[in-house]
């Protein structure tokens, strides 16, 4: 009776996998879906960097078989704070104290100061269903500029920091019960097991030294770390890799554009001047089209329309001219493919359930990712061997 509930729990996920991210002219079949937990929602707060990498880290959990866990983001958060404020008084107060980080920062303050559960440490220590981080940080830039303009940080502005945190965020626990055990957040972070230095971060820009690390110029990189640079080629190899051998891979990238639409579960780069695959009355009316009515045809989502070859020289010529922008950071859990053979990747965002038809998860065309990625976080050995070799790892 078991193995015959288990079939049949199978065959429906399966059945709404098919379904579940299709748009209007979209119809998806999965060729990889990886294990990962239930969708967040950052709410409001410039968070993405911390939920996109606590999901990367539970599907580690859940790939190496450990369970299911909740991280607590808002924990990595506030520690994050204080590092970005402790940066912009030795800049000078030229610092980026805005709300967004990369990745890399997060395993760095698990490294260095642990983990919690979610259930532990909810960050939400205000009148609030959801995270709201619009009065907090105003708080942050006041006491910010305080310190710089006085030209000193006394003790007293090392407890007003705690204090304000503490307000919002709630304070820190030194020992915390989980599951009937005892721990600390360093404690807890060496029982889950994960070695943050098995992750590294992947980018693919022609201006940096290929198989080296460098720094890229983002803001959101403002404690200015090193990334591998490597081809484009080797940077969606590298992506494929890690997500048909089991593993996630942590995203950053531009959601600006207009083919981004979470409303619709899709993201396309499409190639607007290629009618190839029109006929007759359809292609005749679409040519008389101006531009911005073509795009406005296109992002309808009823037709799936050819996309943008996209070269290194095009992905390149995107970031210098900054239309490629460091928006935000999500989890790619998996590839689907589209009822013409296109390739996508399934992603989970941190925007919630309910502000779109599927879950809160899109799916991002090939060509998309190739144009509009700026790094992924990887664990190393999902890294093809000869690529791992050129960068020394």
């Amino acid at each position: 009776m078991n193995k015959i509930i288990k079939f049949f729990n199978v065959l429906f996920i399966s059945l709404f996998c098919f379904v579940s991210l299709s748009g209007q002219g979209y119809i998806f079949t999965d060729v990889v879906r990886n294990p990962a937990t239930p969708v967040k929602n950052q709410a409001n707060s410039g968070t993405c960097w911390s939920y996109a990498t606590a999901a990367f880290l539970e599907s580690e959990l859940l790939r190496l078989g450990k369970g299911e866990f909740d991280l607590s983001e808002i924990f990595v958060v506030r520690q994050n704070y204080i590092n970005r404020m402790n940066d912009n008084y030795l800049r000078r107060g030229n610092g980026n104290l805005g709300q967004g980080s990369l990745a890399h920062m997060f395993t760095k303050i698990v490294k260095e100061h642990g983990i919690v559960p979610q259930e532990v440490y909810s960050g939400i220590n205000y009148d609030s269903p959801v995270n709201n981080h619009k009065e907090v940080n105003k708080f942050v830039n006041a006491i910010s500029a305080a310190t710089v303009e006085l030209k000193q940080r006394s003790p007293e502005y090392n407890k007003l920091v705690n204090a304000l945190f503490d307000i919002y965020f709630g304070e820190v626990p030194q020992h915390f019960s989980y599951k009937g055990k005892e721990y600390t957040p360093s404690g807890f972070a060496s029982y889950l097991g994960l070695d943050m230095d098995n992750y590294v971060e992947i980018t693919s820009f022609t201006h940096i030294p290929f198989y080296k690390k460098s720094t890229i110029e983002v803001p959101d990189n403002w404690d200015h770390a090193q990334f591998y640079n490597v081809p484009l080629d080797e940077f969606m190899q590298i992506i494929d890799h890690a997500l048909t051998k089991g593993y996630t891979v942590c995203w950053d990238g531009d959601v600006s554009e207009r083919g981004f639409s979470h409303a619709n579960g899709i993201a396309i780069n499409p190639e607007i001047n290629d009618l190839s695959f029109m006929i007759g009355e359809d292609r005749a009316r679409f040519e008389k089209l101006s531009v911005d009515d073509k795009y406005a045809e296109v992002y309808k989502f009823k037709e799936i329309f050819p996309e943008v070859n996209v070269t290194p020289e095009i992905r390149q010529a995107g970031y210098e001219s900054f239309t490629t922008t460091d928006d935000h950071l999500m989890l790619l859990t998996g590839i689907v493919k589209d009822q013409k053979g296109n390739k996508y990747y399934i992603t989970k965002n941190s925007w919630g359930t309910e502000r779109n038809k599927f879950g809160g998860y899109l799916n991002m065309s090939e060509s998309f990712l190739r144009a509009k990625s700026i790094s992924v976080m990887v664990h190393i050995e999902s890294i093809p061997t000869e690529i791992r070799n050129k960068l020394g790892l």
